[in-house]
């Protein structure tokens, strides 16, 4: 055979075989949560997918984008509250791209460039805050948080769903100092709650002294009872006065009927 048709038949081959491969390259599939960002010598075309798409292959060039919601652990920041503590605090954002257009043009790394801003985010909301406020309004700090989020990303066509604050971490001085100051705030509750009961009670006690004066039989029936409850009680001898002018009361009351009963005989 000879050597030139050889070579002619072998480089027949070799440009049939890369029209094949270049042919084959050029569909590409893209998931339902991808889409690819097309550029045409450079310059971009438009957004395609998702399925089965043609990519002029070496004249236009493809980018995926993942369109899923991206779950970002914020790595532990030093924040110095309002009130001069200093904390240490870590986060975790919930976004997603919206649009792939700006995700892939607007910025070199859109996943870096969030990572970033929510940790200057971060340690910038919660700076103008005070410890109490970091501890019991966590709801309101992620809110504050994600609201500035989603309004520095829309460039980037970028989506902030949710940021959560997930530890507040103090030192062990810090601990104890809020152990201390909870202990006293429940003295305090407890002081004011006594104080309270004992009020309502002398309030009833100055009541009851009233009426009991008003009626000394009432009196002494109490005292009866008072004698009644401690003789119920494991006691072999039991010693109490007499008071008498209770019994002058009851004794003139009885002199009175006996007269009144002896001048309608007479």
């Amino acid at each position: 055979m000879d050597p030139i048709l050889h070579n002619g038949a072998m480089f027949s081959l070799a440009i049939v075989f890369l029209v094949v491969a270049l042919l084959l390259s050029a569909f590409r599939i893209l998931r339902e949560y991808e889409r690819g960002v097309i550029f045409l010598l450079g310059r971009f075309y438009k957004v395609k997918g998702p399925g089965l798409i043609i990519v002029i292959p070496i004249i236009q060039q493809m980018v995926r984008v993942d369109l899923r919601t991206v779950v970002m652990d914020v790595p532990t920041q030093d924040v110095i509250s309002r009130d001069n503590v200093s904390v240490k605090v870590n986060a975790v954002i919930y976004f997603r791209v919206i649009d792939s257009q700006k995700a892939i043009i607007n910025v070199e790394d859109y996943l870096q460039a969030t990572s970033q801003l929510a940790q200057t985010t971060l340690r910038s909301v919660l700076g103008q805050h005070e410890l109490d406020e970091m501890l019991a309004n966590r709801e309101m700090l992620n809110t504050d948080i994600q609201s500035i989020l989603d309004t520095r990303t829309d460039g980037w066509g970028i989506k902030v769903s949710n940021v959560e604050i997930k530890h507040v971490d103090l030192n062990e001085t810090m601990v104890r100092a809020i152990a201390r100051q909870a202990e006293a705030e429940r003295t305090r509750r407890a002081k004011v709650i006594h104080a309270s009961g004992e009020m309502e009670a002398s309030a009833k006690l100055v009541e009851a002294a009233t009426k009991l004066a008003q009626e000394p039989n009432a009196i002494l029936l109490r005292y009866l009872q008072t004698l009644t409850e401690i003789a119920g009680e494991k006691n072999s001898t039991i010693l109490f006065p007499m008071p008498m002018d209770l019994l002058n009361g009851v004794l003139n009351k009885g002199k009175g009927e006996s007269s009144k009963d002896s001048d309608k005989q007479n």
